[in-house]
């Protein structure tokens, strides 16, 4: 699903307006595709380049847009050695990189730094036979580390594969944490947090506990329904209004967070030059139209100062604290 609304997103005829994941399409063989032909954003690929893509679809693509260039910043920023005398990152880390092309797209940037791709076996194993069809042979920088994120250790996995925590390390990890038990994601970014040199960073994204009663609540509501038939329901939260206070009881300092579709996501990267938002239907475009019990839940939800069902965020490995 990441990668087809990635690849959906970067047949944009606008390159400003495109996701620069030009490499995800590749990646999409008749398999992968087939596992998501029931939604929208299947049949927006499988159409002509100069169908209209239904509504769900362009959501989707919009959404991966914005998660796309916000991490693609964020990941040029740790890199980035600049007048400050700081050290940029030598290590980056992706959990749960599943079709991920960042050591590919960015392959020339990352050239020396060591870059590791940590998922499952059997979705590396899909991953690695796609890429060799598609784009040939790994970067020689590029490690693949197995991983089950609700029973392996995080760190005793990575140190087995060469990752050093004394380095200035990157991560991401970006659409699991709904998909992990909470003391999984705890226990993630614990080790985040205690096997990585101050200054590391880690740019994930979440959504709320509001947002899975929302879900449990309208089920046919959205992707929710496809995430049930596909056997992938959404069964993690960050406490509402809790969130920076979690993130700092892993030992995590939030330094930014990023609502996903909030004003300033639409503005900094779905509004075109001429003011008009990126995939927006005409106002005279049939919309999906919600039950009002679940517009009234939807209001409710939006209520609450910061409120977002789908936020980014950076976190930051602080410098530990001097002893007095």
């Amino acid at each position: 699903m990441v990668a087809a609304g990635r690849a959906l997103g970067a047949r944009e005829p606008d390159p400003a307006m495109r996701n620069p994941d030009l490499l995800a399409e590749k990646l999409l063989g008749p398999e992968e595709l087939d596992l998501i032909k029931e939604h929208p954003i299947g049949a927006a690929l499988t159409d002509a380049f100069t169908a209209t893509p239904a509504y769900e679809a362009v959501g989707t693509a919009n959404m991966m847009l914005i998660r796309t260039k916000f991490i693609d910043e964020k990941l040029e920023q740790a890199l980035y050695c600049g007048a400050t005398g700081h050290e940029g990152a030598t290590q980056v880390v992706i959990l749960g990189a599943g079709f991920d092309t960042r050591a590919y797209r960015f392959a020339e940037r990352l050239k020396d730094v060591r870059v590791f791709e940590v998922d499952s076996a059997a979705t590396q194993q899909t991953k690695r036979r796609r890429v060799e069809a598609a784009l040939g042979e790994a970067p020689p920088n590029l490690t693949y580390v197995t991983i089950d994120f609700n029973r392996d250790q995080l760190g005793d996995t990575l140190h087995q594969a060469g990752y050093d925590p004394n380095q200035k390390s990157f991560f991401t990890w970006e659409g699991v944490s709904m998909y992990v038990a909470e003391e999984g994601v705890r226990e993630t970014l614990r080790t985040v947090a205690t096997q990585s040199a101050p200054g590391s960073s880690l740019v994930m994204d979440y959504t709320t506990k509001a947002s899975l009663e929302f879900m449990a609540k309208f089920p046919q509501f959205g992707s929710t329904k496809f995430l049930a038939a596909w056997g992938e329901p959404w069964v993690f939260g960050m406490p509402d209004g809790e969130e920076k206070e979690f993130f700092e009881s892993v030992g995590l300092e939030p330094r930014e967070f990023f609502p996903v579709f909030g004003p300033d996501a639409i503005k900094r990267y779905l509004t075109k030059p001429d003011g008009t938002i990126l995939g927006a239907p005409p106002p005279d475009a049939p919309r999906p139209q919600l039950p009002p019990d679940a517009q009234a839940a939807i209001a409710a939800m939006y209520s609450r100062p910061g409120s977002s069902f789908y936020t980014l965020v950076e976190l930051l490995v602080p410098e530990p604290a001097s002893a007095e």
